[in-house]
C-alpha cells in the first residue's frame, strides 16, 4: 500500500458567490521511501494540496489516504493521530524564539510523548550536530541566522522519524551547500529506513536528487515525470 493514495480530489476556497476552485480532479499514489517534488507557479494549488495530504486542511471532496487512513470524513481525534506519525518543514521556520535550538527540537519528540529525556536529549543533539549546528545547540533563535534557524525547524520535523515529511519550500533561506545537504538527507531516509518525502519548492537546484517531479498549474496535476525519464504527463496526471 503506498503511503499517499489521492483519487479525484477537488477543494474550494469561500463561500457563495466568492467560492473558487483551487483543485481539480487530482489522483496521485506516492511510493514508499521516494523524494517526490511538486513544482509549479505560485497559486497552482501545490500548498493547498499538501496541507490537505498533512491533515492541515479538511478534504472536502474526494478520497486522500494517508498511512491507510482515509482523510475525507476523519474525525479530529483521527487526524490529529496521523500528524503524529508526520513531520512537517515549512518555508517560515516558526521557531519559539524564547527557547534554544535543543528545546525546539524537543518539542518535536515531546508531541510523541515517547522516550526518556536523556534519550531525547541525545537524539535533538545527534540531528543538530548532522545539520551543521552542533556549536549552536544552546543558541536561542535571536542568535541564529535565517538559515540556520530553518535548519533547526527541519532537525524538528526530522528528530521523532516520521513516516512520511511534508516539506513546503525547505531550501528557500539556505544556500547551495545546506540545501543540498538537507535533500540529501532527506533521500537517505528514503533509502534507509523508507521515510517517504513530499517537498513543494522552487528550488531547481535540488531536482536531480527527487526521484520523481510533478508539475501543477491552476490546480490540475499537469506532469508526472520519474528521474532519468522522458518528461510529460503521467498517467496519474489527471484534469488537464
Amino acid at each position: 500500500m503506498a503511503p499517499i493514495e489521492i483519487t479525484a480530489l477537488n477543494h474550494w476556497f469561500g463561500e457563495g458567490e466568492a467560492r473558487k476552485q483551487a483543485i481539480f480532479d487530482v489522483s496521485l499514489q506516492v511510493e514508499r521511501g521516494s523524494l517526490t517534488v511538486l513544482m509549479g507557479p505560485s497559486g497552482s494549488g501545490k500548498t493547498t494540496a499538501l496541507t490537505l495530504m498533512g491533515c492541515l486542511r479538511e478534504v472536502q471532496q474526494g478520497s486522500v489516504r494517508v498511512l491507510g487512513t482515509e482523510l475525507l470524513g476523519a474525525s479530529p481525534d483521527t487526524q490529529t493521530a496521523i500528524r503524529r506519525r508526520l513531520g512537517f518543514i515549512f518555508q517560515a521556520h516558526n521557531l519559539h524564539e524564547s527557547l534554544t535550538a535543543r528545546q525546539n527540537v524537543l518539542m518535536g519528540l515531546q508531541v510523541h510523548g515517547r522516550g526518556d529525556p536523556a534519550r531525547q536529549n541525545a537524539a535533538a543533539e545527534h540531528i543538530l550536530s548532522l545539520l551543521g549546528l552542533g556549536a549552536r545547540i544552546d543558541y536561542v533563535p535571536a542568535n541564529l541566522s535565517g538559515g540556520q534557524k530553518q535548519r533547526v525547524a527541519i532537525a524538528r520535523a526530522l528528530v521523532g522519524n516520521p513516516e512520511i515529511v511534508f516539506a513546503d519550500e525547505p531550501t528557500a533561506a539556505l544556500d547551495l551547500d545546506s540545501g543540498l545537504a538537507v535533500v540529501r538527507m532527506l533521500k537517505r531516509l528514503g533509502q534507509e529506513r523508507g521515510t517517504t518525502t513530499l517537498m513543494v519548492t522552487h528550488d531547481n537546484r535540488i531536482l536531480e536528487l527527487a526521484d520523481r517531479i510533478l508539475t501543477m498549474e491552476d490546480g490540475r496535476l499537469v506532469g508526472d515525470r520519474r528521474v532519468g525519464q522522458r518528461a510529460g504527463a503521467g498517467p496519474q496526471a489527471k484534469g488537464d
